[in-house]
């Protein structure tokens, strides 16, 4: 029986064995060898890289057809399906492409194929399918550490968003390879550009320091985005949406086509509205995006003109946590503190306790248009050697009005009134304050590919001139000063030139090694005074190296493995700089040294991944309680910081219309020998304690997303999309009493597509998110204070909205 045993056992394994195949085959252009080119088994997690002599290899094949996909820049993409046992050797050869199709524009800056670090791509089919609205950092929630926030609730209006804990003024921000961010304040605010997402063609992350880039320094990610590519056939589009908060999105979109096989005109035209979850938290979102383009065989020419104008209402406050926990005497107490009028206080007491909001002002908005102009042109000298240069103007305008009571009149330049035997010191107000800036620079990029070398000369430079000032436009008491007084100005001047050198060399047939060494010089000046009064007057000059090398290993066709390590430094912002008085030390740049290491493997019906990280910080700037001789809150550098942790991906085809794909990413987030400075109100000084190692704020150590996708019938799809974020504290201290709670969120997706006489395509959708109608919390501020002997806070919570819904039908002509 035990020999029957076995004799069956050896049957069963050579029946697997029989039941797997292999498929090999070889990349060609033109008839040479195209090392690198991507090769996929369609609707599966499988694909290579061509080897050097343009070789690829898939094993452990079931019995079957296939479609093999493969792609290379410069040439068209060939589909060819295959019946597995294949007999023969397959012979992929890729036709040159008629004309460039403007891919090149971005591939100084994107992480390929054999970049040894972490990094994720999104299609704009991915992108497209969650855009029902909401800003471009809930479309991209799904990726490893990612984390949103929405200052409305309900993703429309200011976002937000952190990869691996770290803020979006650390994320460098790129379109086409243009710097997003504000080059002054490092941030990035995509309400700026409402529904720019429906002008993407795809997305790269790349965790960590990432490749060098132009714009500011990658201290956490890089989020890389493409605009629309070229579109061959004439097309016209309308997408509606409408739901909860009386949200309504309209999207018109429409292309020539190419036209006598060398021009291209694409335009955009949309706009969002919602009356948000909290209160009077309203967005009126507008923006359009045009593109021409001419297309030659070894030539793209291309211009972009985009714009975005928003008015929002200030959601910015938040809501207090006695607020939230329904605790009536601590909101008295923000009375009893003068922390609010006795107005305020009540308005707080009678409101919801998740949708309260301090503004009240019927006109206490944010008011700001951004418009960009982009002149892209790339060349192919030859199929090795080609160039990539674009210029750019980015003009930004617009403020924030502001209601406020009883403010001393010198705060703002106006003298006292004498009315009768009275003397008026201080006045009701609604002031403004503005931002009036224009960016404008040059990128570039050399690329050559040949053989066992791929590299890449880069760079830019860009200027930032940005007028910061404030008006009075109404006063209770002003005596006859002028409309729209003026009661600062300030100016910031920054020049930024950068150089880099990629190089990609492959030692053997499955080893390659990475070199990416990067020269950042950095002017900036600051004049003026600020919205204190206080004279801002300064000046700084940074040089920075950044190198970063790797390696990368195939041991096998469905296996890769890396190791990199890469240094970033990053200048201090405008308000690190500006809020620090003359008698305070002033804040040095920031280097950060991050190590990577990952593990990647894919067959027909799974893929995984896990990827390793170090991130140790020299000088990292943070909030520690410091303030400023006027008491608002500094940036101060410490010493020793880090972030460790782990990055998991999986991905399983579990039936041919069942698929699960999911992520999570567990770390520890540290900062070393960390002082807290505390103002007492006693003594009218600050308290200090010593607490060790704390937490980073922000920063859960458990980060996970989930996908279910399911395709019951054609054309119909469905997604179950899970999202949980552990504890985060939102100071640096530790204290379980300033913590966001965990949270566990769901959002459902169904889409149906099909076809009819009239529309090309008519697709409907349907997204409720919050399924589970969880309450929670994504963000958070506190100030502690030191009264009576007692420690108290004052902070500020941003509630999320409950079950909410959208549907929405899209048109294509």
């Amino acid at each position: 029986m035990k020999c029957l045993s076995i004799w069956l056992l050896m049957q069963l394994m050579v029946v697997a064995a029989t039941g797997q195949h292999n498929l090999r085959g070889t990349v060609t252009g033109n008839g040479e060898p195209l090392p690198g080119a991507s090769v996929v088994v369609k609707n599966t997690f499988y694909g290579v890289s061509a080897g050097s002599d343009g070789s690829f290899e898939f094993k452990n094949l079931k019995r079957g057809e296939y479609v093999i996909k493969a792609s290379f820049v410069g040439y068209e993409t060939k589909e060819v399906p295959v019946q597995i046992p294949e007999d023969e050797e397959l012979i992929l050869n890729l036709e040159p492409a008629s004309f460039m199709t403007g891919e090149v524009l971005v591939s100084a800056t994107r992480a390929k194929d054999k970049t040894p670090m972490a990094y994720t791509n999104l299609t704009g089919e991915e992108i497209s399918s969650r855009n029902m609205g909401q800003d471009i950092p809930y479309l991209l929630q799904l990726s490893p550490s990612f984390v949103a926030t929405s200052d409305a609730g309900a993703g429309v209006g200011y976002t937000n968003f952190r990869i691996r804990g770290t803020d979006l003024n650390r994320i460098n921000v790129t379109v086409n390879g243009i710097p997003l961010n504000d080059a002054e304040s490092h941030g990035t605010w995509f309400v700026d550009q409402p529904d720019l997402a429906s002008s993407l063609e795809n997305v790269q992350i790349q965790r960590g320091v990432g490749t060098s880039t132009n714009g500011a320094a990658a201290f956490g990610a890089t989020i890389n985005l493409q605009t629309n590519m070229l579109r061959k056939d004439a097309y016209a589009e309308y997408k509606t949406a409408a739901g909860s908060f009386n949200t309504f999105k309209n999207t018109v979109s429409a292309g020539t086509g190419l036209l006598n096989d060398k021009f291209t005109l694409d335009a955009r035209l949309s706009k969002v509205t919602s009356d948000g979850f909290i209160d009077r938290a309203f967005s009126d979102l507008k923006s359009f995006f045009v593109s021409g383009g001419y297309y030659a065989e070894n030539t793209v020419l291309k211009a972009n003109v985009f714009s975005g104008l928003e008015r929002t209402y200030q959601a910015w406050n938040g809501v207090p946590s006695v607020r939230l926990n329904d605790d009536l005497e601590g909101m008295q107490r923000y009375e009893e503190h003068w922390l609010y009028s006795p107005q305020e206080t009540q308005a707080m007491i009678n409101s919801d306790s998740r949708t309260y909001n301090l503004y009240t002002y019927e006109n206490q908005v944010d008011n700001f248009q951004q418009d960009h102009y982009q002149l892209h042109f790339s060349h192919k000298f030859s199929p090795d050697f080609n160039l990539n240069a674009s210029g750019f103007y980015t003009r930004g305008k617009g403020y924030y009005e502001n209601y406020r009571a009883d403010e001393d009149l010198e705060d703002y330049q106006i003298p006292d009134l004498i009315i009768g035997n009275d003397t008026v010191t201080s006045s009701d107000v609604i002031d403004r304050k503005w931002l009036d800036n224009h960016f404008y620079g040059l990128t570039f990029s050399l690329n050559y590919q040949k053989g066992k070398s791929d590299l890449t000369l880069g760079g830019g430079w860009n200027t930032y001139d940005g007028d910061h000032y404030g008006n009075v436009i109404w006063g209770q008491y002003l005596g006859e000063i002028d409309y729209n007084h003026e009661w600062y100005r300030g100016n910031g001047l920054k020049k930024d030139f950068n150089v880099y050198v990629k190089y990609y060399y492959q030692v053997a047939e499955k080893l390659n090694l990475f070199a990416d060494l990067q020269y950042r010089r950095i002017d900036y000046r600051i004049t003026g005074i600020d919205d204190d009064l206080r004279d801002i007057s300064q000046e700084h000059v940074f040089n920075f190296f950044n190198p970063k090398l790797g390696i990368f290993y195939e041991p096998a066709e469905n296996q890769k493995l890396y190791l990199s390590f890469a240094r970033a430094n990053r200048e201090p912002n405008r308000t690190a700089y500006v809020d620090i008085d003359p008698s305070q030390e002033k804040p040095v740049n920031e280097t950060l040294n991050d190590w990577e290491a990952g593990y990647r493997f894919h067959s027909r019906t799974f893929s995984g991944s896990a990827n390793f990280y170090y991130m140790k910080y020299k000088n990292q700037l943070v909030q520690t309680g410091e303030i400023n001789n006027v008491g608002s809150p500094i940036m101060v550098n410490v010493d020793n910081s880090y972030r460790a942790g782990v990055e998991l991906q999986a991905g399983i085809k579990i039936s041919r219309n069942f698929e699960w794909q999911g992520n999570a990413t567990f770390s520890q987030n540290k900062i070393k020998n960390f002082i807290e400075y505390v103002d007492n109100w006693d003594t009218g000084g600050q308290e200090t304690v010593e607490l060790g190692t704390t937490n980073i704020a922000f920063s859960p150590n458990v980060i996970a997303n989930s996908q279910l996708l399911f395709n019951p019938a054609k054309n119909l799809n469905l997604a179950l999309v899970s999202s949980y974020v552990g504890k985060q504290f939102i100071d640096n201290t530790s204290s379980d009493t300033r913590s966001l709670d965990a949270y566990f969120v769901n959002n459902l997706k169904i889409d149906y597509s099909f076809k009819t006489e009239l529309f090309d395509e008519m697709a409907l959708h349907l997204m409720v998110n919050n399924l589970f109608n969880e309450m929670y919390e994504t963000n958070a501020w506190v100030y502690s204070y030191i009264f009576g002997g007692e420690r108290y806070e004052m902070d500020g919570y941003f509630p999320q909205a409950g079950r909410h819904f959208m549907v929405g039908v899209d048109f294509s002509f």
